[in-house]
């Protein structure tokens, strides 16, 4: 997997998943779609992972599918489903992944590399990052692409990009809602990891139940999103975490999370 991905752990919890082909532009093959849908499996299961920090190698973040690849099976209409149901597949890992999610960004980010930083929970880019759907342009509308980046921007931020095909620079990634800060380059890492310590120092227990409700209540009408999260709330409360999380608090003291 080391020349597809690299992967670990640090004391605090935060597992640093890397895309590592930067010679191939950290293109989505089916060989990575595999190693990461293979990587997001153990992180899923592993109880010291809090956090997950998505990263990539070299200048660019992911240029999304390995065109020369698809054209090389531009007579198997079996390998293009295969291949795209496997990248959506990949994509609802890491939705439902117990951790929350933070993409890294350096460099360009597009079509299906624009999806991943879409799919994730919390993105940082550095100045100078972009990002496009621009599928368009060679005839190959990005449309799986289209479900995460509709559900990250409003509609007519999503039709524009997915329509003309252009690039975004950071900043207007940032105003959009496709990513949450945008930084100078020396100190995206800072930025990252800051932010992955403060959610790794929180209760895994209690993230996981906010991040699986969170999603869930989304494509809820109202009335059930409320009734939903009532009952998420009450069988919340009623967890070691909760408890030990409220008396802290209420005792002035820093709680001891067991995680449960």
């Amino acid at each position: 997997m080391a020349d597809l991905l690299t992967l670990s752990t640090d004391d605090h919890g935060i597992t640093t998943l890397t895309l590592n082909q930067p010679d191939r532009r950290n293109s989505l093959s089916m060989d990575m779609l595999n190693a990461l849908g293979d990587a997001l499996s153990d992180i899923a299961a592993k109880e010291a992972s809090r956090v997950v920090v998505l990263s990539a190698a070299g200048h660019v973040f992911c240029a999304g599918h390995d065109l020369k690849e698809i054209r090389s099976q531009f007579d198997s209409y079996a390998f293009q489903k295969e291949l795209f149901e496997k990248c959506s597949e990949v994509m609802q890992q890491i939705v439902n992944l117990p951790q929350p999610v933070i993409a890294r960004v350096a460099g360009v980010a597009t079509a299906a590399g624009c999806q991943l930083v879409a799919s994730c929970d919390l993105a940082v880019a550095e100045k100078g990052a972009r990002f496009a759907t621009p599928g368009v342009n060679i005839g190959l509308f990005c449309s799986t692409p289209m479900v995460a980046l509709s559900r990250n921007v409003s509609r007519k931020h999503a039709m524009e990009m997915l329509l003309t095909g252009e690039m975004i620079d950071a900043e207007r990634a940032e105003r959009i809602g496709l990513v949450n800060r945008v930084v100078e380059p020396e100190l995206l890492d800072e930025t990252v990891y800051t932010m992955a310590a403060t959610i790794a120092g929180k209760s895994a227990h209690t993230l996981n139940v906010g991040k699986t409700a969170f999603y869930r209540q989304l494509e809820m009408p109202l009335n059930e999103a409320y009734d939903y999260t009532a009952e998420v709330m009450a069988s919340n409360v009623v967890t070691h975490d909760a408890k030990e999380g409220i008396s802290a608090f209420l005792d002035k003291r820093q709680p001891e999370w067991r995680h449960k």
